[in-house]
């Protein structure tokens, strides 16, 4: 259990009792027709099962509204085979505006159920906006309502069942007060005049949950420990052993790393050089991550993904370094695109400035990946084009009136410059 600050009480428990958990469609029916009293916010949370299970299904669902209070759902004792949809509930929330935190994290596995908001407040992106130093949603209850939230089972497995009482409670203070942070961070959205700039994140959030996202590219890259590999004929190795694990973890439900860590993928695969494979059922014994239980029930699985490398010529290996659609890292255009790094020089500062004045994360004022884009390879230099080249990298209208000025202005103080 966390301690809370001295100087704070501690919130255990929700105000309202808020019963048992629904875990049949009798009670889900019950619940729709509570809703169809009302028509205000709702206030919603899900919880997942992450380090436990493959599938980032949503195990609970919280939802508190004025005229139902805090209920409590089971969306895996509503169906045979999760996840659940559930268009009964979807239509009762149809034309609400629900109020999540950090909405990017739950909007998935809600949408697995069928559920998308029509209307969407964000605290947690309301409070980056605002420019809230801390923006959690502990932290932010701590700081408008003076209690300390009892946070102490988010790590849970939320996936076992039955659900300790005390999981419960957890999971229904995570719903008690959005309501009240939600007016709060609106008025202050509205005081520094920012409403506009929200509404327009929210609907980007909204968007991109109904869209189809492609499966990420070489998703074995992403091995921690990879960087330890400094053979394509290793990466070889890498792959097969990820994928391997992939389609074992998949079929049992089981997040991969309970079946063997990555540490134990990228040691083994560290033993690997271009010239010679060296990899055999032995050096499996000297990888202290093969020993463990899980890993030791599925070793001719992992034995006959190492057979796979081996027999792999050079033309099957991945290459070292996955070619990339967008720039390297800024710290090394100096070297590769000079014209490219005297313009990062004066373009990043600027817009860090420009965001410190707006009280924003620069991240928040403009993307990242899209600013570094723009920069590596500008499409023009006056306000059309780089306005019309933010847009094509996803750049918000809000986003783009602001940011537009000040790399115009930059890049023109590049071009009036002398080369060094």
């Amino acid at each position: 259990m966390t301690d809370a600050p001295a100087e704070l009480p501690l919130l255990t428990k929700p105000a309202a009792p808020f019963g048992p958990v629904i875990r049949d469609h009798a009670g889900l029916a019950d619940l729709v027709t509570g809703l169809a009293s009302g028509d205000g916010p709702v206030g919603l949370d899900a919880e997942r099962a992450g380090g436990f299970r493959y599938h980032s299904w949503a195990y609970l669902i919280q939802l508190k509204t004025p005229e139902t209070g805090i209920k409590l759902i089971d969306p895996i004792a509503l169906t045979d085979s999760p996840p659940a949809h559930l268009p009964a509930l979807g239509a009762a929330l149809a034309g609400r505006e629900w109020i999540l935190h950090a909405a990017s994290q739950d909007l998935p596995c809600l949408a697995e159920l069928g559920l998308l908001p029509d209307r969407l407040f964000d605290t947690e992106l309301a409070a980056r906006l605002v420019g809230r130093p801390r923006v959690g949603l502990g932290p932010l209850v701590e700081d408008f309502f003076g209690v300390h939230l009892l946070k102490e089972h988010g790590a849970a497995d939320w996936s076992s069942r039955p659900l300790p009482a005390d999981w419960l409670n957890y999971a229904a203070l995570d719903v008690e007060l959005l309501h009240e942070l939600r007016d709060r961070l609106a008025g202050e959205l509205a005081e520094q005049g920012k409403t506009e700039w929200a509404e327009q994140e929210f609907q980007h959030w909204m968007d991109w949950a109904r869209t189809d996202h492609a499966p990420r590219e070489d998703p074995w890259r992403r091995t921690a420990g990879i960087h330890l590999v400094h053979s394509a004929r290793g990466l070889a190795l890498v792959r097969e052993l990820w994928t391997a694990r992939d389609a074992l973890a998949a079929a049992l439900d089981l997040a991969p790393g309970r079946l063997l860590a990555d540490r134990g993928i990228s040691d083994l695969a560290a033993l690997v050089h271009d010239g010679a494979f060296g990899v055999g059922a032995d050096s499996l014994g000297h990888i202290e991550w093969f020993h463990r239980r899980q890993a030791q029930k599925f070793r001719p699985d992992w034995l006959a993904a190492v057979a796979r490398a081996e027999k792999l010529g050079p033309d099957d290996w991945p290459p070292l370094r996955r070619p990339s659609d967008g720039p390297p890292a800024p710290r090394g255009w100096k070297t590769v695109n000079p014209p490219a790094a005297r313009r990062w020089e004066k373009v990043r500062p600027a817009v860090n400035r420009r965001a410190e004045e707006l009280n924003v994360p620069p991240e928040n004022l403009i993307q990242p990946d899209a600013l570094r884009r723009l920069v590596w390879e500008p499409e023009g230099a006056d306000a059309r084009s780089v306005d019309a080249q933010l847009a094509d990298l996803g750049a918000r209208a809000w986003q783009r009136d602001l940011v537009t000025p000040v790399v115009v202005t930059a890049l023109a103080k590049v071009k009036a410059a002398p080369a060094a």
